[in-house]
């Protein structure tokens, strides 16, 4: 008997001050790194998924970025 599965675990990179594409407000915007894992028997083995994003915390809106501009943001 084999126990596996996909597992996800949020890292936060930064807090940010940006203008929101949902709202259109400058706001705080949180950055942040989601990273998909193969698991065996509850073990993380392997990353399987990496997305990049941010959250506007005014109206909640979120959008998936690429991991150029993801470390472009977290630089500033």
């Amino acid at each position: 008997m084999l126990i596996f599965g996909l597992r996800t675990v949020t890292h936060r990179l930064g807090v940010l001050t940006l203008l929101c594409r949902n709202c259109g407000n400058t706001v705080a915007q949180v950055l942040s790194r989601k990273v998909t894992k193969f698991s065996l028997f509850f073990v993380p083995l392997f990353p399987v998924r990496t997305k990049y994003g941010v959250q506007c915390t005014f109206c909640g809106a979120s959008c998936d970025i690429s991991k150029d501009e993801a470390d472009r943001l977290a630089v500033r």
